[in-house]
């Protein structure tokens, strides 16, 4: 009642009945009325007709159904699919089949969230090298939509393996949200690039900065937010 109530898909109890009624063409809210008055009916008219109904045929149906499933051409998709996808699948079917429902889909989501974090950790920035030319390195840093504290060691690490005398061009254009641990490695590094004679343009919405005196009061004018 409360799923329909907010527009979502009202599904039987059973995720067999559910998937059985989604197999048969049901894409509206429309599916679980039917499905109720269907079985109201049957129970009221014809009672002592179902109860004649042999229980192997009954489990046979439920054979069926299960396959469609977890049938192994949808394990072969979630593979292709990548690692990412793939691990918080098997992990909730595992945890289904040796525990019991919850703990399988609480372990995975609880895997699904760790790769969530993985995967932010792994694309917190874009780097590209543009100019190799009389020995000068010309290279474009573009950070991610949200830059978080999780994403503090892969950013130092990269701007700590730039050469000296290079020239660095931060693009924050698409940035949304900044965490203060990112502004603070900034901070450091824009001490350390004058030492490496390393130059920073930072490119943002409000135009382009050489070499900022300040990353934290640059950010600060104008806070970087969802």
């Amino acid at each position: 009642m409360l799923s329909g109530l907010i527009g979502g898909l009202p599904l039987t109890q059973v995720i067999v009945r559910s998937s059985a009624n989604i197999q048969s063409g049901g894409k509206t809210k429309i599916l679980t009325i039917i499905h109720g008055l269907l079985l109201l009916f049957s129970v009221i008219l014809i009672s002592i007709l179902l109860n004649k109904i042999p229980l192997s045929v009954l489990a046979s149906i439920l054979f069926v159904v299960g396959y469609k499933l977890a049938k192994p051409a949808l394990f072969k998709e979630m593979y292709l699919l990548g690692w990412k996808q793939f691990t918080p699948f098997i992990v909730t079917v595992l945890g289904i089949i040796f525990t019991d429902l919850l703990i399988g889909i609480s372990l995975g989501l609880m895997v699904g969230i760790v790769v969530i974090l993985i995967k932010s950790f792994q694309n917190s920035h874009f780097l590209h090298i543009e100019d190799h030319s009389n020995g000068s390195h010309k290279i474009k840093m573009t950070l991610a939509e949200e830059v978080t504290f999780f994403n503090k060691e892969a950013i130092l690490k990269e701007l700590d393996s730039l050469p000296r005398e290079s020239f660095l061009e931060l693009d924050v254009r698409k940035t949304r949200y900044l965490d203060n641990d990112i502004i603070e490695i900034l901070k450091d590094f824009s001490e350390k690039a004058k030492n490496r004679k390393i130059n920073i343009n930072l490119i943002s919405e409000r135009g382009v900065q050489e070499n900022p005196e300040s990353f934290i009061q640059f950010f600060q004018l104008k806070p970087i937010k969802v």
